[in-house]
């Protein structure tokens, strides 16, 4: 294919579509990116069946994947600006195709936990260079209407993925779901390299920042190990304190290096915008309840002590979150035009509290209908959150600054989903073990490491009523229809359009459930 250049696409003519080889390959990339995501939760117990290994050991297959997104979700856009954004999308399917093989074939639990790490890598390469392409392919409406089927393919994957996920557990096993993943990654190969034009950033500089990648795992790693081990250790134990300290050494490591590279991974100079981080606050700490909440009630509803569904009837039963949060969205724009951003982001923390607060009450002899109401509540709540939040993100920035806030906030939400995911799975099994140790029966501990790590959801959200204070102080101003164009459909993460073409400047949110929430960035400059 003759290769293409940003310059050149100011000069189409406006309102150009997407063509049908790039939605297929943009669009079908991510349903089954954010599908497999959003299933790993409902799969755990079989593949601990089949492994061998705990459960507590393979949360790290959802922490390792947000946490390994995080570090490249910025760094696999620049490198698409630069090396080419079609070239970088194929490398990101290979690895997935890759990744879904390696889990598939594993028959332990750390061969599970490596190939997620993997596909945390490929999900975020995928997703930013896919919405890159979109951009910078498309323009005025035509960008809008591609934007916003892209949004419904990513939330579509993550309401089915649980169920699709389920279906194939009680079918041919939990392998079925990564082979059937990794065959329609490979047909969108094809397409790509057949339909899709070469595009890169010929402006922007060639200065990669690989140092702030690797130290961004840096920090994280140690951190989460820590958050996830200390109750086992001890929490003053030389193992925690040591992990904690080589966290905040390359912490400060990181910082060094941003201030020196010529195109850092993240703007320092944006952090002492408050807005801005009080937005991208809300926005890690929404995508940690969700994800984290998710985590705790696939297993609970699993649970042959509680209610024991099949991993199917667990998808379903997990849906009415999903199908809250994305009904609330259409609501978003209205609702912030008549109260402003930071009364609907209160309003929907304050929902979020309360659903949360509710399943604190949990009782060992609750059905599955007592949860209904609370997820649902949460889902909603939070489904006003993530719009307002990624829109104060970006809008209260320059326009030139636009796609670094954006960064900003695709890393939080990563950030958001491990670290939430780490700590309530840290505190479900402590308190669970420490009521089984009492004497208590098994569904009875289980209720209490669950109501125990709600409690840590409730305070979180309690926060982010806090931090709307904050998102308050955004400046006012116009939105085009594609800044919540793809937010009526998705939740995980900030575009930012390319400017001088189409909508340009404006910045609106697309994504997905569960993310692990899975998200991207189009970073071009």
């Amino acid at each position: 294919m003759p290769e293409t250049t940003e310059d050149a696409v100011p000069g189409e003519e406006p309102g150009r579509p997407a063509g049908a080889a790039l939605l297929a390959a943009t669009c079908v990339s991510t349903l089954v990116v954010n599908a497999n995501t959003s299933a790993v939760s409902i799969l755990l117990p079989a593949i601990s069946t089949d492994t061998g290994a705990s459960l507590d050991t393979l949360q790290w297959a959802i922490t390792g994947y947000s946490l390994v997104g995080a570090a490249v979700i910025v760094t696999s856009g620049a490198l698409g600006d630069v090396f080419g954004r079609r070239l970088v999308f194929l490398a990101g399917l290979a690895l997935f195709i890759a990744s879904c093989a390696v889990i598939a074939l594993s028959g332990s639990g750390a061969g599970v936990i490596a190939g997620r790490a993997v596909q945390g890598a490929s999900g975020a390469t995928i997703l930013a260079c896919g919405m890159s392409l979109l951009s910078v392919a498309t323009s005025g409406q035509g960008r809008v209407r591609a934007v916003t089927v892209w949004g419904a393919a990513s939330a579509v994957g993550a309401a089915v993925g649980p169920l699709v996920g389920g279906l194939l557990v009680d079918g041919i096993g939990w392998q079925g779901l990564f082979w059937i993943d990794a065959a329609i990654a490979a047909a969108c190969v094809p397409v790509t390299l057949r339909g899709i034009a070469e595009s890169r950033d010929p402006d922007r500089s060639r200065s990669i920042d690989f140092a702030g990648t690797v130290l961004i795992a840096a920090v994280l790693a140690p951190a989460l190990l820590a958050l996830s081990e200390g109750a086992d250790w001890g929490w003053t134990s030389a193992g925690v304190l040591g992990c904690l300290a080589l966290a905040l050494l390359s912490a400060v490591a990181f910082v060094m290096v941003e201030r020196r590279v010529d195109e850092p991974l993240v703007d320092l100079r944006l952090l002492r915008d408050r807005v801005l981080i009080g937005a991208t606050v809300a926005i890690l700490l929404s995508a940690g309840v969700i994800n984290g909440l998710m985590y705790l009630v696939s297993l609970y509803f699993q649970n042959p002590a509680t209610l024991a569904l099949s991993p199917f009837q667990a998808g379903l039963a997990t849906l009415p979150a999903t199908v809250g949060l994305i009904a609330v969205t259409p609501l978003v724009p209205r609702a912030v035009k008549r109260l402003g951003v930071g009364p609907v982001i209160g309003a929907g923390f304050a929902a979020a509290t309360a659903g949360c607060a509710l399943l604190v009450l949990v009782q060992a002899d609750w059905r599955y209908g007592a949860f209904a109401l609370p997820l649902v509540l949460l889902a909603a709540g939070l489904g006003l959150v993530n719009g307002p939040a990624s829109s104060a993100s970006t809008s209260s920035v320059a326009e030139d600054d636009v796609g670094a806030a954006s960064g900003i906030s695709n890393m939080a939400r990563y950030i958001g989903a491990a670290a939430f995911t780490a700590a309530v799975a840290t505190v479900n099994s402590s308190v669970g073990a420490s009521h089984l140790a009492s004497g208590e029966g098994t569904a009875q501990a289980l209720a209490a490491g669950l109501s125990r790590a709600c409690l840590l959801l409730t305070v979180a959200c309690g926060v982010g009523i806090l931090l709307s204070v904050l998102a308050a102080r955004a400046r006012r101003r116009r939105v085009r229809p594609g800044a919540y164009g793809a937010a009526a459909a998705s939740h995980a993460h900030t575009v930012r359009t390319v400017s001088g073409v189409g909508t340009a400047g404006t910045a609106g949110t697309v994504g997905t459930v569960g993310t692990a929430g899975t998200a991207g960035t189009e970073n071009a400059r």
